[in-house]
């Protein structure tokens, strides 16, 4: 009996330590995970986001070097002192470059662009007032030998070369002529190198100075004065005066002929003539061809007569400005052709093709024997 109350003791006393072993070993497990993983403190990783490719839309790819390897990528303007030479730079690793167009009509050499590994170099040496302008770049698209101009690349940046001699940018022409069209708005182009410089319009006869108003006649330093809706009262003699912030003296700029544009935009109007539509042999007549266009609209002509590449002729092209009705100007364009010593082969039809940058026309008539 008592043997058997031992044994039941000693396995209560084993049940008893096993779950007191158990419990502190649970405890002691959730110990060591005090911190829950929904709280644990974690280094927050960011996706990487890619720069910008150069010349993507919304980002410049021009910058002016400055000294000590410096950069200043450009925005909408920049002013500079004349004489220090301008060095620009275009990312990309084949940029198209524009600039004032009078440094290639004169060919001047003190403009250079080299185009490097991933960046094209533009410098300008000794830089005047009359460099003074607009410098774009952008990158171009090439497929072979083929390229063209990526226009979401395009960067451009208007540089003024400030000169308190040369308020206006100098122009090779002392006296330019400006057309007037109703259907588009018409600049005077006197520019200035400073933008802060007050410019004012004035015309020579009767001797006047024009109103500003911001909405039909407005002044943009960049461009010049815009007369936004021309009309014939406009025409006539105009120049510009700058007053400097340190001269009493004004400036005056180059003179503006302003005339009025009657013919419309387009392919020529032509027409065409014979001295005498019936000629007897050894006779002598003429054929003009005449168009009327815009005043500095260039006009080419071309012939086909029955004795071509036999017959000797002579043709002589020639045009000049006319008044027509009351202020508008029309450019006349002729080419008359001379057939002398009439022979047979000189009968039949003679045709003019006229041609100009919107198109061509072509007209003829014929030249009989008179029996």
């Amino acid at each position: 009996m008592k043997l058997w109350l031992f044994f039941t003791l000693v396995l209560l006393w084993l049940e008893v330590q096993n779950g007191v072993c158990q419990q502190v070993k649970h405890k002691k497990e959730a110990g060591e995970n005090r911190i829950r993983p929904g709280r644990k403190r974690a280094k927050v990783r960011y996706p990487k986001v890619k720069e910008k490719e150069a010349g993507s839309k919304g980002q410049s790819i021009l910058t002016q070097v400055l000294d000590k390897g410096r950069f200043l990528r450009l925005g909408e303007s920049l002013s500079l002192n004349p004489g220090k030479t301008l060095e620009l730079r275009c990312k990309g690793t084949k940029i198209g470059w524009a600039y004032p167009s009078y440094l290639d009509t004169f060919n001047d050499n003190r403009l250079s662009i080299t185009q490097h590994e991933r960046y094209s170099q533009l410098i300008l040496t000794s830089p005047s007032a009359a460099d003074t302008g607009e410098y774009s770049c952008w990158v171009l698209l090439c497929d072979g030998v083929e390229c063209e101009k990526d226009g979401d690349t395009t960067s451009a940046t208007y540089i003024y070369f400030t000169d308190k001699d040369e308020l206006f940018v100098p122009s090779a022409i002392h006296f330019e002529i400006i057309y007037l069209r109703p259907d588009k708005p018409a600049t005077i182009p006197c520019r200035v190198t400073n933008p802060k410089i007050k410019v004012s319009l004035h015309r020579e006869v009767p001797a006047e100075e024009i109103a500003v108003d911001g909405t039909q006649i407005s002044y943009n330093p960049t461009k010049g004065f815009i007369i936004q809706n021309p009309r014939p009262e406009h025409k006539g003699a105009y120049y510009c005066k700058a007053n400097s912030t340190t001269k009493t003296t004004p400036q005056i700029s180059t003179k503006y002929q302003l005339l009025y544009v009657e013919v419309p935009s387009g392919p020529p109007f032509a027409t065409i003539e014979a001295s005498s539509n019936t000629v007897r042999g050894g006779d002598i007549f003429n054929v003009t061809c005449t168009v009327l266009g815009e005043p500095e609209m260039n006009v080419s002509f071309s012939w086909r007569y029955p004795g071509l590449g036999q017959r000797p002729v002579s043709i002589h092209d020639s045009w000049r400005l006319i008044n027509r009705g009351v202020g508008h100007t029309t450019r006349i364009s002729q080419s008359v052709m001379i057939v002398d010593d009439v022979e047979t082969i000189d009968y039949g039809k003679y045709i003019c093709t006229t041609k100009n940058k919107n198109g061509e026309t072509l007209v003829a008539t014929s030249v009989k024997s008179r029996a």
